[in-house]
């Protein structure tokens, strides 16, 4: 028999340690508020036992690889549902709406995940994508088995974004990915500053972090504008140079917007309009690189 109380949720599973010691975690827009969701953190080591290093005796070389262990984050909602609104819900988030309940769990995992990445000053934390997901599943259950991980009825959802796939995969054909970092290895080229400085701010943007976005995307601009001065030589890669030195002013002042405080949403589209052209800037470079 279904209780009648039951709690929604969003699981996600993850080959490799997401960061956060495992627990459950509450979720508040504002301190003193009601908390909307429970994060439920849980990890298993790799099930892979290699052998000790004995004394005075080299390790046995292993030709199976090490099996990974696994991480699951568990979003609940605190909201208590009857079990003719979880089974609705259920089917509705089959649908389209899939992907938007997706990426809003993901928006709290990854809040989650760069809080931890602060309070543990380590920057090797990184945030989280659907796609790299090994499992994501919507469900619902009783109060006792979502806190657990386990749920009374639950559905493994698709990817999102099979357009936002497409696009990413033209992206990565005008990039030419492995030819450059075949290039990059054998020293025939570099990874400039504004490359990395654009990838944080794009994640910032993405993760809907305004301020972030708005100051890398600033010291990103500055950085391009410099680095591109050796490319003086291509017509088109100055002409794209000079749009971007034309940034500078608009970009600067964005960023000391976000510097007292968020930044309003004209001034966010400033940003996201400055950090396109940021990135077709670089794309265009790739596309003429003689590798």
């Amino acid at each position: 028999m279904t209780p009648d109380r039951l709690y929604r949720f969003i699981q996600f599973e993850y080959p490799w340690p997401l960061g956060p010691v495992d627990g459950r975690y509450l979720i508040r827009d504002h301190a003193g508020e009601e908390a909307h969701h429970v994060l439920v953190f849980a990890s298993w080591a790799t099930t892979t036992q290699r052998r000790s290093r004995r004394w005075t005796r080299e390790p046995e070389p292993q030709r199976v690889p090490a099996e990974t262990g696994l991480s699951r984050a568990t979003l609940v909602e605190t909201t208590v549902v009857d079990a003719a609104t979880a089974q609705a819900w259920l089917a509705e988030i089959e649908g389209p709406a899939a992907g938007e309940a997706v990426s809003d769990g993901l928006l709290l995992v990854n809040s989650a995940i760069r809080g931890h990445r602060a309070a543990a000053a380590d920057p090797t934390v990184r945030e989280v994508t659907a796609e790299q997901a090994l499992t994501v599943r919507a469900g619902y259950g009783a109060g006792d088995e979502v806190a657990e991980g386990d749920w009374t009825q639950a559905r493994d959802l698709p990817s999102p974004g099979s357009q936002e796939g497409n696009r990413r995969q033209r992206r990565e054909a005008a990039l030419r990915p492995q030819e450059r970092l075949a290039a990059l290895l054998s020293g025939r080229d570099a990874v400039l500053a504004c490359e990395e400085l654009a990838l944080r701010a794009r994640l910032d943007l993405d993760q809907r972090r305004p301020r972030e976005a708005a100051l890398q995307t600033h010291i990103a601009l500055e950085a391009a504008v410099a680095e591109l001065q050796a490319y003086r030589g291509s017509e088109n890669l100055s002409r794209r140079r000079g749009e971007l030195e034309a940034l500078r002013v608009p970009m600067s002042a964005a960023a000391n917007e976000a510097l007292q405080g968020g930044p309003s949403d004209a001034t966010t589209a400033t940003v996201s309009d400055a950090l396109e052209q940021i990135e077709a800037t670089l794309r265009a470079r790739a596309a003429v690189a003689a590798y």
